[in-house]
């Protein structure tokens, strides 16, 4: 089978998580070898609405591609191969404005009613979908992710990664892309600044990413930017936990990475990093700096087992499965 793969997230700026997926996913199908993956990219400077509407149907048809699997929400709609829709979150649906504009949620709505098969990281996200659309549960498929192998290696030069950011070791919180305001860095902050209040030790909250304007946190906040991976797998194994606890995450993988580096994680009850994280997250209402307190508390006592099992919980998650689950998708569509 010939499958088109849409990889146009490595050709012009995402999220990283979304970069992340559809770099993880096309070297897992290519290294398989199970199907023949046709990468799809637009060429610099092309209109993108017309690139996928227009031009991916007519090189489908050209290169006699079974059909054109987006790792995306948009998708080309017309063509005669299958289609396979990639929808990672609802935000909207939680009271989160970014990644809520009208493209996506015309795409949301209609995509599941036009596409052949529409995939999800997660069951939280699925409901979202179905609950949004109006879309049958067979056609919407959970596939979780998986994270990268450097966040499953041994350590690296910590204590240099430590001096340049001006953190020391189980000294800080770390919230991963946290200077994006959905990723609610001030509940971090907050349960933090409540801890200390309580007698416990005082922690410096670390935020990567790109910062928002209006991103706003108390106590000690330190903006690091974007970091390698390889630092950032530092950062997550000294951290005396990292805090995941947005509201409209439709996957999280820093609960994952941080999990495989042996790191305590908080999580919003209810949540998709919850349900990925599983019992080996530290569940939180991150509405109460109170609850985010005890977390922090708990994430600062757990023993070796504790950590072991976190560990284990994140060696599930492989983008080898990813792409097992793709094909069996895809499978399933052209038999």
């Amino acid at each position: 089978m010939r499958l088109g793969l849409d990889v146009s997230p490595l050709h012009r700026p995402h999220p990283r998580g979304i970069v992340r997926v559809v770099a993880g996913l096309a070297d897992a199908l290519e290294r398989r070898g199970h199907v023949e993956v046709v990468r799809l990219a637009p060429e610099p400077g092309a209109h993108w609405a017309r690139w996928r509407q227009v031009e991916l149907p007519r090189t489908e048809a050209r290169l006699g591609l079974a059909g054109i699997h987006s790792c995306l929400s948009a998708f080309a709609l017309s063509g005669r191969g299958r289609r396979v829709q990639t929808i990672h979150e609802l935000p909207w649906l939680h009271g989160v404005d970014e990644n809520a504009g009208w493209r996506h949620r015309i795409w949301a709505r209609i995509g599941p009613l036009r596409a052949d098969l529409v995939l999800t990281a997660t069951e939280a996200t699925a409901r979202d979908v179905r609950t949004y659309s109006g879309a049958s549960a067979r056609r919407v498929r959970v596939v979780p992710w998986g994270i990268d192998d450097v966040f499953r290696g041994v350590a690296g030069d910590d204590d240099a990664v430590l001096a340049r950011a001006g953190l020391v070791r189980r000294g800080y919180v770390l919230c991963a892309g946290g200077g994006r305001r959905k990723k609610r860095s001030g509940a971090a902050a907050a349960g933090a600044v409540e801890l200390a209040r309580r007698g416990g030790p005082s922690l410096a909250i670390a935020l990567t990413g790109p910062v928002d304007a209006s991103t706003a946190a108390a106590g000690s906040v330190r903006f690091l930017g974007e970091i390698e991976d390889a630092e950032l797998a530092a950062l997550y194994r000294n951290a005396a936990a990292v805090a995941v606890l947005a509201r409209s995450e439709g996957f999280g993988l820093p609960a994952l990475e941080a999990l495989a580096c042996g790191t305590p994680v908080l999580v919003p009850r209810g949540s998709a990093q919850a349900e990925v994280a599983g019992e080996a997250g530290i569940a939180v209402d991150a509405d109460d700096a109170a609850s985010v307190a005890e977390g922090l508390a708990h994430a600062l006592v757990v023993v070796p087992h504790e950590r072991a099992r976190g560990v284990a919980r994140a060696a599930e998650f492989t983008w080898d499965r990813s792409a097992a689950l793709v094909e069996a998708a895809w499978m399933e569509l052209t038999s």
